[in-house]
Formats: structure tokens, C-alpha cells, sequence
């Protein structure tokens, strides 16, 4: 009886499938091989969140310290309008002229458009300050007791930091304060590790200025952010600056100017299709734009970024991006810095002055089988003035291969010293050099490596 139901019902497959087939063999069509119609004129349908019609308006809500929809001159009060538009479909916050001081970070919602008004809209922070917490908290705990909770306030943005006791790395735990009973707070979130007193763990009031987790369609334009840098801690760049954002898609920064953050300017860490354009990032701590581990074809174009300690930092497996028409003038380390895993993107037409080592750097990523920044193109850019008098335009190290710089502008205006236009290393593999103009230094070439074949 299993026998036979087996074959029946393969011989029931059998002749709908044989059905099938001749129906598609006499409609001249295939089934599989065909894309379906495409959509030319679409509807708002709910739960259709692929295709919607280009609306000519939506809601639109202005934020003022004296007149608009909602008045008032702290995070909370651009949290809140733009909460409001988000719980709508989306929507514009205008955030007209004046200084907001942030004791939190504001959080992007998804489709979402926040603009300022140039240098007259400015954000900016009240100086930071740390404690340590005097009992222990585990990692399923929502509550920390604080030695000193007198300078924290319900709603305050903080960060934990702490050793961990089992391995001693490092703890970093991004929350915000909700409720309070005196030194004891609690959290808006668990904390899901450690904070042991053995790991001597601390509160700071440290966050960034516009962040944003796992949201997508977000245009930030025409705004002032000021880190406060004088008054403020640093904070790590790979969970602070003026922007942070993490596993973010689709955004676009437009004029906006970040400045001044103790830490980077703009950071996006494993965030994809991310425009950073027309923007200036200057005099933070550390990077001016920090395209981050793991982000797909970012474009970074027509910025200037000045007096950062590095303009573009490229970290880890950052691919097919974009880096042109940027200014990249004073950065006190390098203009531009390549390296883990960081393949196939292409920097060009920019102007990269006044580095205080290099120019650009490939850095050497000797952590795995092949981990350098390979099959980058270097075009059209113009290198002046790097370094001190052992300063290089280009320095490619480890072994990165299958790079390409190709009719670059290298000089030095101060004397050729011992500057070197061009240096690549010992073990370095193909670079392809092409119509590259040097002047002004001591060798413009320095071939370290072995001739290969």
C-alpha cells in the first residue's frame, strides 16, 4: 500500500507538471525566466512598503526656541517632533535658528528629514562628566547605583565602561537613565554585561549628537553640530561622534557641519548606500568621516574636512565606495587612511593638503591570508605638502596588490628634504602607476620591493 501511494502520487506530479509545461510551450512564454510587469504607476497599499507614490507634500513640523509647532531648545524637543512625524509615515523637522544643548542623543527614526538652518541652527552638548558605581550590577540587571549621581538627570544619555573580569577586554555600554532613587537608576534597556566592581566600572554623561540603530531613509541637512570638545571626554568613534550610526541604511548627510566633538565628526559603522556630501568636518579629535567596518558603497563627495586627526578613515571591508571632490587640508596624521579588507573603491579629484605624515596611506593588515586594501584606484587627486621632513604623498605598505594610481599631482612646496612622493613596500604586490606628476621632494619614486615578474 506505501508503494503504491508513492507511485500514484508521483505519477499525479508527473502529469501536472506535463500539464503545465504544455500550457507554457503553447503561450510561447516562461515562467520562470520572466521578470514580472514592472509597477508604472503606484498606489499607497497598505503594508507595501517597496513601491508608494512620490507625495509632493508631507507633514512638516518646525521646532523654535521662541515661535514654531513646538517650542523649546533641548534633545527632547527634537526627539519629539520627530517622533511625531516618524508615527505618520514620515516626515521634515525644521529646527529653526538658535543653540540647542543636548544632555542625550537624539535618535533618527526611519523616513525621516531633519533640517537646520545652516550656521544659525546649532547643536551642541553640556560638558561631560564621570562617577563610579558602588554596587555591582549583573548583565541582566536594569538598574546601576552611581557614587555621585548629582550631576545626572532622568533622561540623560551615558555610557558604561568598565574591564571585564573574565578576559579583560573592554566594556562599553551605551543606555539611558529613566527613573531614579537617589544614586540608584535605572536603565531604559539590561544591560547584557557585567559591571562587576572588580572591572572598576564608571557612568559618563558621553553620547553622540544624532545617532541612530538598524533604520533606513533619513536625509540630515543644513545643521550645525558642536561636540564641545574642550568640556568632554573622548569617545571612541566606533560608538560616538557628532553622527554615529549603526547598522543604518540609506542615509544622506547634506551641509551639515561637525565640528569640535571629542571623537570623530561623522561615523557609520556596517551602515550600506550611506551620502555624505557638501558637509565640513573639522577640529575633532580624532576622524573627519569614518566610513565603518563592514559599509557598502558609501559616496563621500564635495566635503571638507580639516583639522581632524585623520579626513577619511576607510575601516574594515569597506567596498565600492566613492571618496571625490573632497578638501582634506591639515589633518594631523593623514588625509586618507585604507586598509583591513577596504577593496575596490576609488578616490579621485580630491585635494589632500598639509598632512601631518602622509597623504594617503594603504595600511599593512597582517592579521589573515589577505587582508589589505586591494584593487583601489588612486586618480586625479593632488598631494601637496605632506609630512614633516621624512613625509610621503603615497605610502603603500604590507601586501596590498592591484591598485592603481593613475595621473596624480604629488609636490612639496617646502623643500624636498628627505620627502618621498610615491613609497611602496618591500612585499607589496601589482600597482599600476600612470601619468603620476611629482615635484618638489627628494625621490619621487621609492620602490622598496623586489622587481616581480
Amino acid at each position: 500500500m506505501q508503494n503504491f501511494r508513492s507511485v500514484a502520487g508521483r505519477r499525479r506530479f508527473l502529469a501536472a507538471f506535463a500539464g503545465t509545461a504544455a500550457m507554457t510551450a503553447l503561450s510561447g512564454r516562461s515562467v520562470l525566466a520572466d521578470d514580472p510587469p514592472p509597477v508604472t504607476n503606484p498606489r499607497a497599499t497598505d503594508g507595501d512598503e517597496r513601491f508608494e507614490p512620490n507625495w509632493d507634500e508631507r507633514l512638516t513640523i518646525s521646532v523654535g526656541q521662541k515661535s514654531g509647532d513646538m517650542i523649546g531648545e533641548s534633545d527632547k524637543v527634537i526627539q519629539a517632533a520627530l517622533d511625531y512625524v516618524a508615527r505618520l509615515g514620515g516626515g521634515t523637522v525644521k529646527v529653526l535658528p538658535g543653540t540647542y544643548t543636548f544632555r542625550n542623543a537624539v535618535w533618527m527614526p526611519s523616513k525621516v528629514r531633519l533640517v537646520g538652518s545652516g550656521t544659525d541652527s546649532v547643536i551642541t552638548r553640556l560638558p561631560s562628566t564621570r562617577t563610579e558605581l558602588t554596587l555591582d550590577s549583573d548583565w541582566y540587571d536594569q538598574e546601576v547605583t552611581l557614587k555621585d549621581g548629582n550631576a545626572f538627570q532622568i533622561g540623560d544619555g551615558v555610557v558604561f565602561q568598565a574591564t571585564n573580569p573574565h578576559n579583560n577586554s573592554a566594556i562599553v555600554i551605551k543606555r539611558m537613565l529613566v527613573a531614579r532613587n537617589g544614586n540608584r537608576f535605572k536603565l531604559n534597556d539590561g544591560l547584557r554585561e557585567n559591571l562587576w566592581l572588580s572591572g572598576k566600572p564608571s557612568c559618563a554623561s558621553l553620547f553622540p549628537l544624532l545617532t541612530s540603530e538598524h533604520t533606513a531613509d533619513v536625509i540630515i541637512e543644513n545643521i550645525t553640530l558642536d561636540g564641545n570638545r574642550e568640556n568632554c571626554e573622548n569617545f571612541n568613534g566606533n560608538y560616538g561622534g557628532c553622527i554615529f550610526l549603526q547598522d543604518c541604511n540609506r542615509y544622506t548627510f547634506r551641509d551639515v557641519t561637525a565640528r569640535n566633538y571629542n571623537g570623530d565628526g561623522i561615523s557609520f559603522q556596517i551602515c550600506h548606500d550611506v551620502v555624505v556630501e557638501n558637509c565640513h568636518s573639522h577640529d575633532n579629535t580624532d576622524l573627519g568621516i569614518h566610513p565603518g567596518s563592514g559599509s557598502q558603497r558609501p559616496i563621500i563627495r564635495g566635503n571638507t574636512l580639516e583639522r581632524n586627526s585623520q579626513g577619511i578613515f576607510w575601516c574594515w571591508g569597506v567596498k565600492y565606495g566613492l571618496a571625490e571632490d573632497n578638501i582634506i587640508d591639515g589633518n594631523r596624521l593623514y588625509g586618507v587612511s585604507i586598509g583591513h579588507n577596504d577593496t575596490d573603491n576609488v578616490m579621485r579629484n580630491n585635494q589632500i593638503r598639509n598632512s601631518g605624515k602622509f597623504g594617503i596611506l594603504f595600511r599593512d593588515e597582517n592579521r589573515g591570508l589577505d587582508f589589505w586594501a586591494n584593487r583601489n584606484v588612486i586618480e586625479n587627486n593632488v598631494i601637496e605638502n605632506s609630512g614633516d621632513e621624512d613625509g610621503v604623498g603615497i605610502e603603500v605598505t604590507g601586501e596590498t596588490k592591484d591598485i592603481r594610481l593613475v595621473g596624480n599631482t604629488i609636490s612639496e612646496t617646502r623643500g624636498p628634504g628627505r620627502r618621498i612622493g610615491i613609497r611602496i613596500g618591500e612585499k607589496v604586490g601589482k600597482v599600476e602607476l600612470v601619468d603620476n606628476k611629482i615635484s618638489g621632494v627628494a625621490t619621487p619614486i621609492d620602490r622598496l620591493q623586489k622587481e616581480r615578474a
